[in-house]
């Protein structure tokens, strides 16, 4: 028999992060090893999160970096449904799917305050053939993250704001080896963001990101709407210049239209020991709120713009980066975890 949950009516975390369970630092409401569930909603999960934040070292330096509780774990499962779920200040991510495959959530609505630390809309980790569809986000941090090990994960009709964007990272921290493939997103409204849709990866770290598609997008006042950043740090000392990253290749930016608030709309800072490759640019209108015109910044970034594209991205073109060696070619082949792929 198939698994059927209704969550009416609010249910509250403990609000003092003393009273958390201290076996448990990391859940709070957990899904796991379902078959075929069916989870909806009509009511609200509220993670009570606020003191969490005041304890995060994103807002007090004098503390300890540490985790806090998810607000909703979705793990180990399979052909789970989730339908217009709310949840509102988790005291960390508000709703992760990890290790779990065909996942549809539909309709869930995820609201937490702007400056709110590590609040993460929907986290997709170690999963595949994952949906995300008809969804508004907004947070203090990414409206959807994509991390490691997940493949063929599809969005659609993504509202996000305010919050970081819609981002694939970030990966390889630490050196860690990082995989993910097909990436797809059809549809977003991104307004009062950070960044619009942006793949983030550490220095050191080793894998690969491709197949990636961020399509009919458009942005309202949003810092820079397109990101590929091959520098990412998220630490209180500089990060080391490393040789090693994981490598970004065929990207596809299409239709992605609105108003940046920063000059540089379009950042592609990728490493110049693993250069990003076939990165396209398709029909793309960016500009300032006032009308002023934007740039594109490439640093190792080789592929090539088609249709009309606004700001120009002629350093597509003209990367002095070279590319991957046959070697270096075999390799990543050999190093890439078998992948079970889904139409997108």
């Amino acid at each position: 028999m198939r698994a059927f949950v209704q969550i009416q009516g609010t249910i509250v975390a403990p609000e003092e992060p003393s009273e958390w369970d201290p076996t448990s630092p990391r859940l709070w409401l957990l899904f796991s090893g379902l078959a075929g569930a069916r989870i909806q909603g009509g009511g609200v999960i509220d993670g009570s999160g606020s003191k969490w934040w005041a304890n995060s070292c994103k807002i007090d330096h004098s503390m300890q970096c540490k985790g806090a509780p998810t607000a909703m774990t979705i793990d180990s499962c399979r052909g789970v449904r989730v339908r217009n779920l709310r949840l509102q200040n988790a005291q960390q991510m508000h709703l992760t799917v990890s290790r779990s495959r065909d996942v549809r959530l539909a309709g869930v609505r995820v609201e937490a305050p702007e400056d709110s630390p590590n609040t993460d809309g929907i986290h997709v980790a170690d999963s595949s053939a994952v949906t995300i569809q008809g969804c508004r986000i907004g947070t203090g941090d990414d409206c959807i993250s994509i991390s490691n090990g997940s493949f063929a994960v599809r969005m659609k009709d993504i509202e996000c704001g305010p919050g970081h964007g819609i981002s694939i990272g970030s990966l390889g921290q630490g050196g860690s080896y990082a995989a993910v493939e097909g990436v797809a997103l059809d549809g977003a409204r991104i307004s009062r963001a950070q960044n619009g849709v942006r793949i983030k990866t550490w220095q050191g770290g080793a894998g690969y990101v491709r197949n990636v598609r961020f399509a009919n997008v458009l942005v309202d006042d949003v810092d820079h709407p397109i990101v590929i950043d091959q520098f990412y740090c998220d630490a209180r000392s500089p990060c080391h210049n490393q040789t090693s990253n994981v490598r970004v290749s065929n990207v596809m930016f299409r239709n992605i239209t609105g108003t940046a608030r920063q000059p540089e709309a379009i950042r592609l800072a990728c490493s110049d020991a693993v250069p990003c490759s076939d990165i396209v640019l398709s029909d793309i209108n960016l500009l300032r709120e006032d009308g002023a015109e934007v740039q594109t910044i490439c640093n190792c970034a080789k592929g090539f713009d088609n249709g009309r594209v606004r700001p120009a991205a002629d350093c597509l073109r003209t990367s002095p980066c070279g590319g991957m060696s046959p070697a270096d070619e075999a390799m990543d082949k050999e190093a890439a975890p078998p992948v079970r792929h889904t139409e997108l």
